[in-house]
């Protein structure tokens, strides 16, 4: 392969002008020859023996030469793009064909290049910290959780219904006197207060007593997902047997014991302390990585093409397909479950692509500046991690991976790094 030119002709796109030799050329064209020969019938011939030059001769010289280049093309126009130190996008190629033959091919591509970015004043960035205070009150919030968990419902006949409690009952809806589909239960557990039926239903059942009867009106939200029901007034039959509240154990020392390898509360409380200073730090962390991520994307000048940000939105909803294949569940029942189409589903993932583009695309420029580039070492630091991560040989990492590429993530994750340890804070804290 030899890059004849290279010259921009829009903003973001690059016509390359490229030549592949006669040897490396008629080598594909073989290559092609060799796997279709087994299905081409010949006269004279037995099927899928014919030769090349009989072939060649009944349907044209350049029976091959299509899908020869498609085999070379990719390769020849990566190569050239790295020779005209143009980072490639990937979008439409547009591919034309100047010249086939046996004395080689040429060819010009227009490509989607990355941006020219600029960037200044990322050296100091302001953000507002977040606080890492831990209150008592923090605490008792978290053994509260505790003590939920571990609590028991116990039935109480002595009073109505409030909030909060878990009430047994049947119920069946009605609609214009008719009971409707979906509207019937018996038995049924509903911890009043969770606002887990449509808003009204049980509010009513509050202040009532076990072994009532009772009717109840509520009106279905516009946007309920029963077509039917959208918008209508609506009757429900109630019946309730049972009231039960819930009862938490003591909070002591033989309490902790059960639900820790701790003896006492105090020793309790303060591991619990301790983890929340954690997970506030963490969290500080990362509310300062956004504040700063957020502030480089105000920095940064670049007119981004639009096929980096679909092609992002793609890396998302790849990444969230595996998820659901982890849970036993495809993205098409995923979109059926929750009547989300494609387009709206890309929609969701859109502004955290666009974010993530422009984020790396400035800690890339930013990496540049600043001379930062992974060693050797660290690219095979990195292999080594993934494949202990993913708990795969690292063949196959090093196969999934360019070394480019793990060298390129490396120089944004120590750009990001220079960028977070040179922000400086302001006085006021986030609450």
């Amino acid at each position: 392969m030899k890059l004849i030119s290279s010259n921009q002709v829009e903003t973001n796109r690059y016509e390359l002008v490229i030549e592949i030799d006669g040897e490396t050329f008629m080598k594909a064209v073989n290559a092609v020859y060799k796997k279709q020969v087994k299905s081409i019938s010949i006269p004279g011939f037995r099927k899928g023996k014919a030769p090349r030059s009989i072939i060649e001769r009944e349907y044209g010289e350049g029976v091959f030469y299509e899908d020869a280049l498609k085999e070379l093309y990719p390769e020849a126009i990566a190569d050239a793009a790295k020779e005209a130190n143009l980072d490639i996008v990937k979008d439409h190629i547009d591919l034309d064909v100047e010249k086939a033959g046996k004395d080689g091919v040429t060819l010009k591509a227009v490509i989607t290049v990355e941006p020219e970015v600029s960037i200044e004043n990322y050296k100091g960035i302001t953000y507002t910290p977040s606080s890492l205070e831990v209150t008592e009150e923090d605490v008792d919030k978290e053994v509260q959780k505790v003590l939920d968990r571990n609590s028991r419902l116990v039935t109480v006949g002595d009073r109505a219904a409030e909030n909060g409690d878990t009430t047994v009952i049947d119920f069946k809806g009605l609609l214009n006197g008719e009971a409707f589909e979906g509207g019937t239960a018996e038995n049924y557990n509903l911890v009043l207060g969770s606002g887990s039926f449509i808003p009204g239903f049980e509010d009513q059942v509050v202040g009532h007593k076990a072994g009532e009867e009772f009717t109840i009106d509520v009106t279905f939200p516009e946007d309920y997902q029963a077509e039917e029901l959208k918008g209508k007034a609506v009757q429900f039959e109630i019946k309730l047997h049972e009231i039960k509240k819930k009862e938490l154990p003591a909070f002591d020392d033989d309490f902790v014991k059960d639900v820790s390898e701790f003896d006492s509360v105090d020793a309790y409380k303060a591991d619990i302390k301790e983890k929340l200073q954690k997970d506030r730090q963490e969290e500080a962390d990362m509310n300062k990585e956004r504040q700063v991520a957020e502030k480089l994307r105000e920095l940064m000048k670049a007119e981004v093409p639009e096929a980096m940000y679909e092609n992002q939105v793609d890396n998302l909803l790849d990444e969230f397909s595996m998820n659901l294949r982890a849970q036993g569940l495809d993205i098409n029942t995923y979109m059926q479950y929750t009547g989300l189409t494609e387009e709206k589903l890309r929609e969701t993932y859109r502004d955290r692509a666009v974010s993530q583009v422009e984020v790396r695309l400035a800690l890339k420029k930013i990496a540049e500046l600043e001379g930062i580039q992974a060693t050797d070492e660290e690219v095979e630091s990195k292999y080594n991690e993934m494949a202990e991560n993913y708990k795969v040989d690292i063949k196959r990492v090093r196969a999934a991976f360019s070394a480019k590429e793990i060298a390129g993530d490396l120089d944004v994750e120590k750009a990001l790094e220079l960028v977070k340890n040179a922000a400086v804070a302001e006085e006021k804290t986030a609450e």
